[in-house]
């Protein structure tokens, strides 16, 4: 019989953001707090360190890359709570130099699976179960407006596209890979670099999750938004980052615990707005009017 307790998830939790987001929503939510880590030994010892806090975090294996161990999770939430009420999509990986031996195709097609792929299959099973007055946040980065910005006309209409839909997102992410394996991605438009790439493709796909939770589940008042927390110091971002974990996660918080009345944002691309010199230097802008004219439409707040 499922218990009537709340309960908040959070993917890739055993370090950086997704731990310092747990920790968080440990001391803020009314509920029970998963976190979620590939690594069973890892995510228990996090588990643990949390515990020693005096916090009372759950855990449950969760690999982003394997459909059978997101549908497991969906399989234990059903059982265990009925539902879930609050999602956070952290899990990514960030590739760019990670290995010599790592080829750039390679890098391609393993950035897009986890951090495109991992996030919508999530997504496709989750959502299902997310409760009336739920809230679903969607790491993105700005990133992606860079790659999106420098991308051709052709395929930055497809991707701002308001009619773009899930099956022709997942084409176009793709193509990407396919065009980077045989070589031909700049004579097709591409910028090449992948982790921007899959995270433009996190923020179209929050959009269109948006507008079917409009169609399919309207009245429920579901909040779901892709958001950038901007450059942080964890073992992601590295030691040359402006924000420490603790600053990155106020607007997954924020996101995460809008309040039951809010009305929005809602399919949007949230940032926050003291990150506005940060944005023009990762865009190359030299004028704040010049963030009015970016390749998305940017919620700040």
């Amino acid at each position: 019989m499922p218990s009537n307790k709340l309960v908040a998830l959070v993917t890739g939790a055993n370090r950086g953001l997704g731990f310092n987001l747990v920790r968080e929503l440990c001391r803020q939510f009314s509920g029970d707090v998963m976190l979620t880590a590939r690594d069973t030994g890892r995510g228990q010892a996090a588990v643990q360190q949390l515990q020693a806090e005096g916090l009372s975090p759950r855990f449950h294996q969760l690999d982003v890359d394997d459909l059978q161990s997101i549908r497991a999770l969906r399989d234990f939430l059903l059982q265990e709570y009925g539902g879930i009420d609050v999602l956070v999509n952290n899990a990514g990986v960030y590739l760019c130099n990670s290995s010599p031996n790592l080829s750039f195709p390679d890098e391609a097609e393993m950035t897009v699976k986890t951090n495109f792929h991992g996030t919508r299959n999530v997504c496709t099973e989750l959502l299902p179960l997310v409760r009336p007055g739920g809230r679903v946040v969607n790491l993105s980065s700005t990133d992606g407006l860079r790659v999106l910005k420098e991308c051709s006309p052709e395929l930055q209409q497809k991707f701002k596209s308001d009619t773009i839909t899930e099956e022709e997102l997942v084409e176009l992410m793709n193509k990407f890979v396919e065009d980077v394996k045989n070589e031909v991605y700049s004579l097709d438009g591409w910028l090449t670099p992948t982790y921007g790439m899959s995270k433009i493709g996190i923020a179209v796909l929050s959009s269109i999750l948006a507008r079917k939770l409009n169609e399919q589940r309207k009245g429920d008042g579901i909040l779901l938004n892709a958001c950038c927390p901007g450059w942080v110091k964890t073992d992601m971002g590295g030691p040359k980052g402006y924000k420490s974990p603790e600053e990155g996660i106020k607007i997954l918080l924020h996101l995460a615990l809008l309040p039951p009345d809010a009305k929005g944002p809602h399919g949007q691309f949230v940032i926050e707005r003291n990150t506005e010199d940060w944005v023009k230097k990762c865009l190359g802008l030299k004028k704040t009017d010049d963030l009015n004219n970016l390749p998305w439409k940017i919620h700040w707040i």
